[in-house]
């Protein structure tokens, strides 16, 4: 993982529940202030944290009081930004340095745009977060 904000004690109890109660490496588990965390687990371990039929995710946002979105890790920032949009059609995703900055546009078709943002810009906003924390991307914009 390259470089990122630090961990915080509550992200530690987080990552420490999660992975004793399902077996899956979790990376970071990054709240977001809102009753959400975001839990980003090793590629194939989602379906340990959420468990048959749902079961296991049920029983982790009930102890932890939180909604949890689980999302696979990849070294590869484009393979994340995938991983982020699970239901949408990527066209393509561009990466631009700048300066010490770096921007992800993704183009995705017209009629998956509402779903890249998500309601009340839900799923963009996870994007950006997670991209922020892992990759240091200072700006995602989807087109």
């Amino acid at each position: 993982m390259s470089q990122g904000g630090k961990i915080t004690v509550e992200e530690m109890r987080y990552i420490s529940i999660i992975q004793d109660l399902t077996g899956a490496l979790v990376y970071r588990c990054l709240d977001r202030g809102d009753g959400q965390i975001i839990c980003v687990v090793k590629k194939g371990d989602a379906g340990k944290v959420i468990g048959r039929r749902g079961s296991t995710i049920r029983m982790l946002r009930e102890l932890l009081k939180k909604d949890i979105d689980v999302v696979e890790y990849s070294e590869d920032l484009v393979e994340m930004v995938k991983n982020l949009f699970p239901n949408v059609k990527i066209k393509n995703v561009k990466v631009v340095k700048r300066n010490d900055s770096t921007i992800v546009v993704i183009h995705v078709p017209e009629e998956d745009k509402g779903r890249a943002i998500g309601r009340g810009g839900r799923v963009i906003n996870r994007a950006r977060l997670v991209l922020r924390e892992l990759f240091d991307v200072s700006k995602v914009i989807v087109k």
